[in-house]
């Protein structure tokens, strides 16, 4: 500590040194000569009567939920690390094994369950032909799979060619269905509600449910279907996310990052503690008789499928994550796509938050550890304090600590709980460890966002249920996209620029050079890093131009 204390004040002669050789202290004697040092004052009984004591309660609340955020992830990596396989939990075997054949029979589980597979999509020209493809193609008899194809589209070429897709594979021998609507109400949650109301759905016991980017193996079915025929409490089987383009840019090599540390820690974590995990909204199977239970999809937020995994939860239904069934999927590689899925994701959670966090409190279905994870841990510090913190905390009150003395920030909170939870994010992606300075950056960027969205949810503002499907390129590993009928618009430079973001760079510039020219400490480094990082998001220089 005492080389500590030299070194800064050998740093602070260095820089007082260098304004008197530049001419910045007498050109600041002359600015106090000439009025600016009433100014001074002024400022200084504001700052130390109204400023400094609000960002001080401010900064202890956020130190506070960082040490949350900090116990979070430590009880997550270690229920991740000390998990049981799903097939040592639940039984498993394959579907008419020989091992208790009788007593299958008897259950009415002996061969293949009648399974339903939806697949929602709006205007996607680039990947309806791999979706349906691949819904097509699951190792499961004919006459045992509907898949059904849910379109909205709005544009009459792409409805053309995806019910022409549909009447090929019908062609083929497939049961395929081609539903749609006249209006988009609901938008995805209306979809998939509607399409659970047709009558040879009635025939069906189990759901897939994909996306239109998500392409599943053959044998996605025979390895989840069975953790549901043989475990009648099981409502929901979630697979794991598998990436087409993680190398396309380096705002997709961050997102698998972040959505590994999410399947790998939090839904591993939350199945095998308390058998709860929100929904991802794809790549899983639900039990229909589960859905029904819960009422069924509801689009009051944003997160249909979180919104049915908690009420089906709330009813004692158990969730199943297995990690080793993986689905291809596409991460959005423009910004602006990312933005709005971001925003879709955090507003939704949060709203929804809002909405069930009292019947979740009363209901007596479930135990009070149960209700306290579901509020505590789930919402309260993965879909609010996790999105508010790393905005907050070192956007905000880091920044102002350098204009304002009075606030002095703790070392354990600027230093050792980021570098812990950085830690417990790095050894769970060993392989993307030398991108975790730009995962930290770009994430404190992507938190400007996030933090607005959640209390826009929260509070249950006006863009609260804005839906804007995520967009889809096609995109296939180390391969360009496949040459598309439709052409896509170029993208204008000027329509990639963020006002907000570029304003919040301009701030952070003024308040790291306020701290390189006055400033004992180091914290300019920081944030002059962050400050390039708000300008290069905020002029679009991230991810891929396409539009």
């Amino acid at each position: 500590m005492a080389g500590d204390g030299e070194g800064a004040a050998a740093f602070a002669v260095a820089k007082a040194e260098w304004l008197a050789g530049s001419g910045g202290l007498p050109l600041l004697r002359w600015w106090r000569a000439s009025g600016g040092g009433e100014l001074l004052r002024g400022w200084d009984a504001v700052r130390a009567g109204a400023v400094a004591p609000a960002l001080a309660a401010v900064s202890g609340a956020c130190l506070a939920m960082s040490a949350m955020l900090l116990a979070e992830a430590v009880f997550m990596a270690a229920a991740s690390l000390v998990r049981r396989r799903p097939e040592r939990r639940y039984s498993a075997g394959p579907l008419g094994a020989q091992d208790g054949e009788d007593e299958d029979e008897e259950r009415g589980l002996l061969g293949y369950p009648m399974v339903l597979v939806q697949i929602p999509m709006y205007n996607e020209r680039e990947v309806y032909k791999l979706s349906i493809g691949a819904a097509c193609g699951l190792s499961w008899p004919s006459d045992r799979v509907i898949v059904q194809v849910l379109d909205d589209s709005t544009d009459p070429t792409i409805k053309d060619l995806v019910e022409l897709e549909c009447k090929i594979w019908a062609k083929k021998g497939k049961n395929v269905k081609y539903e749609v609507r006249n209006n988009r109400e609901g938008y995805k949650a209306g979809a998939l509600k509607e399409g659970m109301l047709h009558a040879y759905v009635q025939q069906c016991d189990f759901l897939a449910v994909f996306d239109a980017d998500f392409q599943p193996e053959p044998d996605f079915l025979m390895r989840t279907i069975p953790y549901l025929s043989r475990n009648p409490q099981i409502a929901l089987v979630q697979a794991r996310w598998e990436f087409v383009n993680p190398n396309e840019c380096l705002m997709t090599r961050i997102q698998k990052m972040t959505l590994d540390y999410h399947f790998k820690v939090e839904q591993e974590a939350g199945s095998s503690t308390f058998a709860f995990f929100g929904f991802n909204g794809t790549a899983g199977v639900w039990r229909i008789s589960a859905i029904k239970e819960a009422g069924g999809w509801d689009d009051r937020t944003t997160v249909e499928d979180m919104d049915l995994a908690v009420r089906a939860g709330l009813k004692g239904w158990k969730f199943v994550y297995v990690g080793d069934v993986k689905v291809k999927s596409e991460l959005p590689s423009n910004l602006k796509a990312y933005r709005r899925q971001q925003h879709r994701w955090t507003c939704g959670a949060a709203n929804l938050f809002r909405k069930m966090g009292a019947e979740i409190l009363l209901t007596k279905e479930v135990s009070l550890w149960w209700k306290l994870y579901l509020l505590y841990s789930f919402f309260l510090v993965r879909k609010v304090v996790a999105h508010v913190v790393p905005f907050v905390l070192y956007c905000v009150v880091i920044p102002f600590s350098v204009l304002i003395p009075e606030i002095k920030i703790p070392a354990w909170g600027v230093v050792y709980i980021p570098t812990a939870i950085t830690i417990l994010y790095a050894v769970r992606n060993p392989s993307s460890i030398h991108f975790i300075p730009f995962w930290i950056l770009f994430e404190n960027v992507m938190s400007f966002h996030r933090t607005k969205a959640t209390f826009i949810g929260l509070l249950e503002l006006g863009s609260v249920n804005e839906w804007v499907v995520t967009e889809k390129l096609g995109s296939v590993s180390n391969t360009k996209p496949v040459p598309q009928i439709l052409e896509k618009p170029r993208c204008r430079f000027w329509d990639r620029w963020t006002v907000s973001e570029l304003l919040f760079a301009v701030f952070l510039f003024v308040c790291a050079t306020y701290n390189l020219v006055y400033g004992s400490d180091f914290y300019f480094i920081y944030i002059y890093l962050q400050a390039i990082t708000f300008i290069i998001v905020g002029t679009g220089f991230c991810g891929t131009s396409n539009s």
